[in-house]
């Protein structure tokens, strides 16, 4: 069994490599970081550590790198033969990878099963959103049977892979937690062998729960941790205040979930409580400075601060803990980080309301506006 992967970086070593590792594939790196293909290339084995409650480290081999911007070919050929091909690049780089598969696609053989597509981005629906960039480079024959030539799946990943100690090399720190949750239907009876992926028939209540979750609550002690001049993000849920408010900030996350996905109340407070502790987990280094980095994007219309918020303030209820995680992540000033220098502009040079709009694409009449423009207005007043 043969997997492509697109993305050699940390999350892509250390989670989704690791993972089709572990099920048996050998793993094909492409990246256009050519010093880390070539060190992937050079070097027979890397190690991932796994450090909490349950420390482990693993050995992965029996994996090649290609350059996928020097080596389009090799890349495609391989695709053309795998069984499998991921992405842990970032949203905005799918297009990019989109036409070396559509390429694969258009070459490959009818008589092989069709490639299973899955982006393990941290957005919802990646894998759609690669698929149409795919489709825009098949040619008539492989659109026609497209069906038969490629299934795509979106997923939903989590783990958290802090920032990397400079002399590490390819191996990699991870937490030992990870969930990888890949939607069933489309493979119908027939889905991939990965035996640590969980495959599900609705995918929306997990991408949610750990968008409203793991993301909402990461960031959110992130911003308070800067505020507070936490070195770690461990440190930061040392502070009982912060702790307090990353608790409280998911209880009303929890709340929206158990409403509208019927989510046991139990197995969700069991899944916020171990999401608190794994924020806290002395071992990994993650600091408040790389989390809270673009916080223009977090705080856009459907990400993870104004998506649950709007959505409880739908439902009559006011998103305090939420509105309170909001007011930390406009007060985020990283001179190093190009979205905190613009939002701090924004905030200098718009008014409240101005700047509530173009953050966060609420409409004036909707029930969390009026909310949202109190919040900036203190900002700007502090």
């Amino acid at each position: 069994m043969k997997a492509v992967h697109f993305g050699a970086g940390n999350i892509g070593r250390g989670f989704v490599g690791l993972i089709l590792h572990n099920a048996g594939y050998e793993v094909v790196f492409a990246d256009v970081n050519a010093e880390l293909i070539d060190a992937l290339a050079e070097t027979p084995s890397y190690q991932v550590h796994e450090v909490g409650a349950a420390s482990k480290s693993w050995t992965v081999d029996n994996y090649r790198a290609l350059n996928s911007a020097t080596h389009e070919a090799d890349v495609v050929a391989e695709i053309a033969s795998a069984d499998i091909v991921t992405t842990a690049v970032g949203p905005n780089i799918l297009r990019f990878v989109a036409p070396l598969i559509a390429r694969a696609i258009n070459e490959r053989d009818h008589a092989l099963k069709p490639l299973a597509v899955m982006a393990c981005e941290n957005a919802i629906n990646a894998t759609d959103l690669l698929k149409q960039e795919i489709v825009a480079g098949l040619d008539d024959a492989a659109l026609a049977s497209i069906d038969s030539r490629a299934v795509f799946a979106n997923t939903a990943v989590d783990r958290i892979v802090p920032g990397q100690a400079a002399d590490a090399g390819l191996d990699v720190t991870v937490e030992d937690f990870f969930e990888w949750a890949i939607e069933s239907g489309p493979f119908g009876g027939d889905v991939p062998d990965i035996a640590e992926a969980h495959f599900v028939d609705d995918l929306a209540p997990y991408i949610e729960r750990k968008l409203f979750t793991v993301n909402t609550g990461h960031a959110t002690t992130a911003y308070f941790g800067f505020l507070e001049g936490a070195a770690t993000l461990a440190d930061a849920m040392q502070s009982p205040e912060v702790f307090a408010r990353v608790a409280a900030v998911l209880d009303e996350t929890k709340t929206l979930l158990i409403a509208k996905y019927d989510f046991d109340p139990e197995a969700q407070e069991a899944y916020v409580q171990k999401n608190l502790t794994r924020f806290a987990n002395p071992f990994l280094p993650d600091t408040p400075a790389r989390v809270g980095r673009q916080p223009i994007r977090k705080l856009g219309r459907h990400e993870r601060f104004i998506g649950p918020a709007a959505e409880l303030s739908e439902r009559g209820v006011v998103p305090d803990a939420l509105l309170g995680a909001i007011g930390a992540a406009l007060r985020f000033d990283l001179p190093e980080d190009a979205q905190s220098v613009e939002l701090k502009e924004l905030l200098a040079t718009s008014s409240a309301s101005d700047a509530t709009s173009r953050l966060t694409g609420l409409e004036a009449s909707h029930p969390l506006y009026a909310h949202v423009v109190r919040v900036v207005e203190r900002v700007q007043k502090s």
